[in-house]
Formats: structure tokens, sequence, C-alpha cells
């Protein structure tokens, strides 16, 4: 990786932590009409993994969607807008920010139902294959969610089928409040080798260069053989499930391991490019922020427009 490239990747994701930060900052005004569930800690991997997709390139994510959403080229006033639950949002203000989504640079629904996007995923790369357009559809979840059937479904048919779907799964040890070895009899890695899917992992997901060679190594595989892949992530959620708290005084994981991981997050350790970038994204969030302010609310005319 040159120097541009980390450069960029490092923009980027200080970039998302920025914009979630000023969102700890207005959350309590209750300005924001939506539940939050932040991606401070988890930037990097998905900043350095998106680089490689192509525009056309679909991705679908839980509702911890807000670095997949920026990453992928979503527009950050309308992002605010929708938070702000203004008629201005990217949804109109009906969708949150657990079910962010732009079809204009390849995000599709985030869901706020753990699992649910599995299948989504799956559908474009069948349609993806059927076209033979050598696109890839991603899939971003957490651990817990590996849980569900409906993954275990979703192995099966993409493994059965051949189908181009990358199946990123974001590592932090965490379902909720919930230990990985509390609710977890398998390893990730040996349930996809009963599937007959190639296995990658990432165990330090804040080392961007790695993530970001291993990603152009894994998409590449999967464009050239029309096959799945599971990609899992190493990392650390930062903040509480949902909210804008720490909340390491609930006696299920120790501020010393979030310590360890600030130690040495690139985000924090490297002072010379966050003074360097700070200035233009700052001003980048205030007139996004403003924008979402300054917009109307959806009026009340149109209440039931876009239900069906």
């Amino acid at each position: 990786m040159d120097r541009k490239t980390y450069e960029k990747l490092f923009y980027d994701a200080l970039r998302i932590r920025m914009v979630e930060e000023k969102i700890i900052q207005l959350y309590p005004s209750d300005k924001i009409q939506s539940p939050v569930h932040l991606s401070i800690g988890q930037e990097h991997h998905v900043v350095a993994l998106i680089y490689h997709l192509k525009k056309d390139d679909v991705i679908f994510c839980s509702y911890r969607s807000h670095a997949a959403y920026l990453a992928k080229g979503g527009d950050l006033r309308k992002m605010f807008a929708e938070l702000y639950g203004k008629k201005t949002g990217m949804a109109k203000g009906r969708a949150g920010s657990m079910h962010l989504c732009s079809p204009e640079v390849g995000l599709f629904g985030a869901s706020a139902i753990v699992g649910t996007v599995f299948p989504h995923a799956l559908g474009a790369a069948y349609a993806n294959k059927l076209k033979n357009n050598g696109l890839v559809s991603v899939v971003i979840s957490g651990d817990g969610a590996t849980e569900e059937g409906v993954f275990h479904e979703c192995l099966n048919l993409a493994s059965l089928k051949k189908l181009p779907v990358l199946f990123v799964i974001e590592n932090n040890g965490l379902a909720i409040h919930a230990l990985l070895e509390e609710r977890q009899s398998y390893s990730l890695e040996a349930l996809t080798s009963a599937y007959g899917i190639p296995y990658y992992l990432v165990d330090d997901g804040f080392n961007l260069e790695l993530v970001w060679n291993r990603s152009e190594q894994i998409l590449s595989s999967i464009r050239q053989l029309l096959t799945p892949a599971i990609f899992e992530i190493k990392t650390c959620r930062y903040y509480e499930h949902v909210g804008v708290g720490l909340d390491y005084d609930k006696g299920y994981r120790t501020i010393e391991e979030y310590e360890t991981w600030r130690a040495r997050d690139p985000l924090i350790v490297n002072k010379e490019l966050v003074d360097e970038f700070q200035p233009q994204i700052e001003k980048e969030i205030s007139e996004a922020v403003e924008f979402a302010e300054l917009s109307p609310d959806p009026p009340k005319e149109e209440l039931l427009t876009d239900v069906f």
C-alpha cells in the first residue's frame, strides 16, 4: 500500500468517527429522532474493504450501518437529515439510523432485524450470477448474527449455487452483552469449512493495510471463481450496543480491554494525520448538521405515502 492510499483510508475512517462523535454530542438534545448504533472502533476495516468494491457492487448490512453508508459514498447531508427525521433525509425521515440505504451508490437497505440481510445479499448475488456482470454482493453483520438459522441456510445455498457473495463478519466478541464463549459452541472457520466455503480471517481490524490487502485478494477470487467466501474480522465496539454511552460499568467487559484497543488505534495514535484532516471534516459535518437543522419536517399529509 502506498502512502496516498493509506491516507485516503485514514481520512475516510476518521470522517466516520467524527460523524459519530457529532452524533454523540447531538443525541442528548433529542434532535435525533432515532436510536443509534455506533460504529466507533469498527471503522477501520469497513473503509479498507469497501475501497476495493465497484460502485455497482452491492452491500447489505445490519443496523450498525453508519460506517458502510459513508464509506460506500452515501450523502452525509441526507444521513443527518434522516437522523433528524426530516423530509430531506435519504428516506424522507422514515428510516432513521437503523435502516440507512443509498441504492445509487450500491448500499441497499440496512435492517434492524438480526440476520435478515443474509438472504437479501444472496438474492442480489444470484441476480449478478444470472446476468454474468462480474459484480459481487457483500453482506456485513456481527458475530451474533451467525447464530441465526437463516445464516446457516444461506451458507448452504451460496455454496450449492456458487454465488458471488462475501459474508463479512465483524467479530467484536459481543451480542449486546453476551460474550462469544457463552453463546457459540462452534468456530466460524469449521462451520464455513463444512459448507465448502473459503474462510479468511484478520485478527486485527485496526490494521488498515492488512485488511486492505486481504480484501483485494478475497474479492478478486470471488469475481474470478464466482464462489462465496467468508471474511471474519476481529475488532472492538467501543460504545454500548445501542446509544451513545460507555457501558464498562455493567460488568460484562472491562475498561482495560477498551484501553488496550485504544492504545493502538490509528485514529488516536496518529495525531499528525488527525490534525491535518480534522478541519476539513469538521467543516463538512457542520454543513451537514446545518442542512438537517434547516430542513422541513415531513408534512402530515404524507403520513401514509410509501406505505404499502
